[in-house]
């Protein structure tokens, strides 16, 4: 019986006369021309030009590209984006990562060159076999504490990933939270470079910083960073509510640096950023698990009384086990596929009626699923019914003697002061996905960013899976014939993302790493379909084991004991879980 859904590939029209077979002079050969920096029309240039010489150029991504060029763009920024392509090609060994230089000298000679050093992008390539230390190059096989013991080279090393992402340069701030989340999987405190001596994603970049820190204290490139203009004015604007890196840099560039200067300069808000405006001050503080909770509170009553039976996650940063945040995430789903379908917008409403929201949008849920299987989004982004809002957190009034009183009536803030007796604005997304999608969609909402990025490419790269927040694809069957899925020892379906185990102490922390222990379970009893499959029957992300040959497996209403009650053919992914649980699992 089928398990995984095919994923399906994509078809990508050609230009006139470019998918003839007979104009292809070098069928071994696909290009493939890297955007970023070379533009859209000298792109296209290109790509004609290659056509009209008999080469074959894809316009997109395939499992057939053999080169990809690239103009003015390094080789770790280039291979970070491939990386987060996994979902479009599991396998990049085979692919040549060329700069300009290649093709240009290729379109004068008629045919292709032959491929020289001085052709390739420079990929720093990680080190795990050395006499030092060994880890996981992916962050999400290791364990990483929610204390660590490098909080100074860390910090560091997250500024620089931040400045990167304000100067839109996706694959050097990669770079940096990966070497970021190494440091802050080790055991102790490094205080020495020897100490880094066999460790993965520690790039020439990061070692210069780390060095320059260990022997002087500071690093002069990230003081210099932190109080330069650019960065602390585009820190400051993205701080505010409906603003992201675009619209902060065409401030920047038109001579706002701060928040007040947007009324200087006259500037049109959209409703978002007005909101952001206006909340600035409360939205910049960060919120506590304890509001959290009151959170989660109000929203399970108002999901509750417009849907019973339904039910909400928190997840997020607080799921992971962080005290405080800079919003709260809210999952819902009922156990009833079809049911969740119209609940935002009247859990809104039941908010609104009672003065909770001080701002709200809802973006319709745009995942399509086909009658077979579901139809694979173009991005890692998810596509669920979700609604942004700014809540009105009515917060108590503590007493001197430690009483807490009723609280007081609410005030609007003035101006964005952020003076409000009575409540306090606080961030809160509502995301609803259907049951079936559920423990994808808790997966990917519980993060980290980095976590999530360096899954899939797990997925993609060792798996030959493609995995998102909504489902989990084979990507290397193609759709003819009937799927299988793949089995194992006693009949049971094989683990097809085991990760290797994450267990201890405090260690709920997913962001560089892992650290929390995950078990899926799918039920063949609820499979009646391709994508049903996609309902889990249980999902496991416990703090602790209950003893040493069991856990406990949980999902709302469900309940087993998965060393017990293992009914009929049952298909389990393992992402996480002690040695003795998939021992006994599946041998």
């Amino acid at each position: 019986m089928p398990m995984i859904p095919l994923k399906r590939r994509k078809t990508v029209p050609s230009p006139a006369g470019s998918s003839n077979a007979e104009n292809v002079k070098f069928p071994h050969i696909v290009i493939f021309l890297f955007e970023k920096r070379m533009g859209a029309s000298r792109r296209a240039f290109l790509s004609r030009l290659s056509r009209s010489k008999g080469f074959r150029v894809e316009d997109s991504l395939s499992q057939a590209v053999t080169h990809i060029v690239s103009e003015n763009t390094s080789g770790e920024e280039v291979q970070a984006w491939l990386e987060s392509q996994v979902t479009e090609r599991g396998d990049r060994d085979t692919v040549h990562l060329l700069d300009i230089m290649w093709f240009t000298e290729s379109m004068r000679e008629g045919c292709p060159v032959s491929i020289e050093d001085r052709h390739r992008l420079r990929v720093p390539e990680p080190s795990t076999q050395s006499a030092g230390n060994t880890m996981d190059s992916y962050a999400c096989r290791r364990r990483t504490p929610l204390q660590h013991h490098n909080m100074v080279l860390t910090d560091a090393l997250q500024l620089l990933s931040e400045n990167a992402e304000f100067c839109e340069n996706e694959g050097r701030s990669v770079a940096f939270k990966r070497a970021s989340a190494v440091l802050k999987a080790l055991q102790g405190p490094v205080c020495s470079l020897e100490d880094l001596r066999g460790l993965p994603c520690l790039g020439e970049h990061s070692r210069r910083v780390i060095k320059e820190i260990l022997e002087d204290g500071v690093s002069s490139e990230v003081e210099c960073t932190q109080q330069s203009e650019k960065y602390q004015a585009m820190k400051a604007l993205t701080g505010i509510f409906g603003v992201g890196v675009k619209t902060a840099q065409l401030w920047f560039w038109e001579g706002i640096r701060r928040p007040a200067d947007l009324q200087t300069f006259g500037k049109k808000l959209n409703r978002a950023q007005a909101a952001g405006m206006l909340y600035y001050e409360d939205l910049s503080t960060p919120v506590t698990r304890a509001e959290a909770d009151l959170l989660q509170g109000i929203v399970g009553e108002a999901v509750g009384a417009v849907l019973p039976g339904a039910r909400i996650t928190l997840t997020g940063g607080f799921r992971r086990g962080k005290q405080t945040g800079h919003d709260v995430d809210f999952l819902i789903t009922h156990p009833e596929e079809g049911r969740e379908e119209e609940l935002l917008p009247k859990v809104i409403g039941w908010l609104e009626t009672r003065d909770l929201l001080l701002y709200q949008k809802i973006h319709k849920n745009s995942y399509l699923e086909a009658k077979e299987w579901p139809a694979r989004s173009a991005s890692n982004m998810d596509r669920f019914e979700r609604c942004f809002t700014i809540f009105k957190l009515m917060l108590p009034r503590v007493a001197p003697q430690g009483s807490t009183q009723a609280p007081r009536a609410p005030e609007a803030q003035e101006g964005g002061t952020g003076e409000s007796p009575g409540w306090k604005a606080v961030r809160v997304d509502l995301v609803v996905t259907p049951i079936s999608q559920y423990a994808f969609a808790l997966l990917g909402w519980t993060g980290s960013q980095l976590f999530e990025r360096e899954l899939r490419r797990w997925a993609g790269q060792e798996k030959s899976m493609s995995l998102s927040s909504h489902a989990l694809f084979d990507s290397t069957r193609v759709r003819d014939g009937p799927p299988r899925a793949p089995t194992g020892p006693k009949g049971h379906g094989l683990s097809v993302l085991h990760l290797e185990s994450l267990t201890g102490p405090n260690t709920m922390n997913l962001g560089g790493g892992g650290g929390i222990k995950i078990l899926f379970i799918i039920s063949s009893k609820l499979i009646d379909n391709y994508f049903s499959v996609l309902f889990f029957y249980s999902i496991i992300i416990t703090e602790k084991l209950n003893s040493e040959d069991s856990v406990d497996v949980s999902c709302g209403r469900y309940c087993t004991d998965i060393t017990r009650n293992i009914e009929g053919d049952t298909f389990f992914v393992v992402l996480a879980a002690p040695p003795h649980a998939v021992k006994t699992l599946f041998y």
